[in-house]
């Protein structure tokens, strides 16, 4: 910024004040990435020319990603915000990504009608510059929505590497649940009706021999009609993943946060659908 004067560094500070983390610029329909044409790997990129080039495609609008504090810090000190891509996706995978069970998305409250996720592969930076010309759409409207894009922000980039003979044993649940999530089923309610998937190894992930604890934890929502064969379709889900190599054991259990201790919380680590597709 040694180039700005500091009344130009007020009236971009002043534009930026009210935007957050999560915030949406919906006008704005372009995302630069860097690529050699020689070696395209996408569409987008397929040109003729030779070397690096910066390559403009077109997105559904930018959603920031960086820190509210942030984006707010006067750009004296911070001129630079962090944005990603808006993505239009079929509406299985939008309810996927609003559970968070697609890591590589993120759920936007503001555009959940339009089935449009936030692509986390993607990240762009942009002066605040040019930020400041953009019109801003609030991405959330309450604080349990923003705290879910800071987790699905942050599910990104520290979710745990599950080992290969792991990822492997699980296929069968993987294909069972990507099976009858969206059926007309009392398991597909029962599906839909979990928050998230998480399990424990025993005693450890690289040990010889290796217990298995899956906590399917369901939404406390008193509104729908409840699920009555829980502990059927607890036996239906952990008979898809038989004990076998090292892992020796395998046991389940259906729970609410509420009842689940947190210590068992902090120890497990949650399954996402993206991350359990087998190795090539």
């Amino acid at each position: 910024m040694a180039r700005c004067d500091a009344r130009r560094i007020r009236a971009i500070d002043a534009a930026l004040a009210e935007w957050r983390q999560g915030d949406l610029a919906l006008q704005e329909r372009w995302f630069t990435h860097v690529a050699d044409p020689r070696d395209a790997l996408t569409s987008e990129s397929a040109q003729a020319d030779e070397g690096m080039k910066s390559i403009v495609s077109e997105v559904e609008g930018l959603v920031v990603v960086t820190q509210t504090c942030d984006v707010v810090r006067t750009c004296a000190e911070r001129p630079f915000l962090e944005v990603s891509p808006l993505l239009k996706v079929p509406e299985t995978v939008a309810q996927e990504v609003s559970r968070g069970r697609r890591p590589r998305f993120a759920h936007v409250p503001a555009t959940a009608g339009r089935r449009l996720v936030a692509d986390l592969d993607r990240t762009m930076t942009v002066e605040k510059s040019v930020a400041a010309k953009w019109r801003r759409t609030p991405g959330w409207s309450t604080d349990h929505e923003a705290r879910a894009f800071v987790q699905a922000l942050g599910r990104k980039r520290t979710r745990f590497a599950f080992p290969d003979d792991f990822v492997e044993l699980v296929g069968g649940l993987r294909e069972r649940i990507l099976g009858k999530h969206d059926k007309m089923s009392e398991e597909g309610q029962a599906l839909r009706d979990l928050r998230e998937i998480r399990v424990q190894a025993f005693p450890s992930w690289e040990a010889k021999t290796v217990a298995l604890m899956f906590l399917f934890i369901r939404d406390a929502d008193t509104t729908r009609p409840p699920i009555v064969r829980w502990d059927a379709y607890l036996a239906d889900w952990l008979d898809s993943v038989p004990p076998r190599g090292r892992f020796s054991d395998v046991e389940g259990a259906v729970t609410t946060l509420e009842d689940l201790r947190a210590q068992d919380y902090v120890d497990s680590d949650p399954l996402d659908l993206d991350y359990l597709s087998p190795p090539k």
